[in-house]
């Protein structure tokens, strides 16, 4: 997807499976040092994820635990150490 498109393509990683796949408007996450948001053309970037909530746009939510999110070119890639539907 190329930057500047309106959305984000986000995917969602659990050693268990793959919880999410998709497009979404942002995506908010627990980073190991507060919350951080991300709307498209968002600068890439690389960070440690703590514990607490992800949101994906409007819709899904997830309650995470350890792992890193990456942001590359309106990707977000999450992959955690645990993660369930909240």
């Amino acid at each position: 997807m190329a930057a500047g498109t309106g959305a984000l393509k986000v995917s969602v990683i659990s050693p268990e499976a793959t919880l999410f796949e998709g497009q979404a408007p942002s995506v908010t996450a627990p980073a190991f040092d507060g919350e951080v948001g991300i709307l498209p053309s968002h600068a890439p970037m690389v960070t440690t994820l703590g514990k607490g909530v992800l949101r994906i746009g409007d819709g899904a939510t997830f309650t995470v635990e350890g792992g890193f999110l990456q942001v590359v070119d309106d990707v977000v890639r999450v992959v955690t150490e645990h993660a369930a539907k909240a």
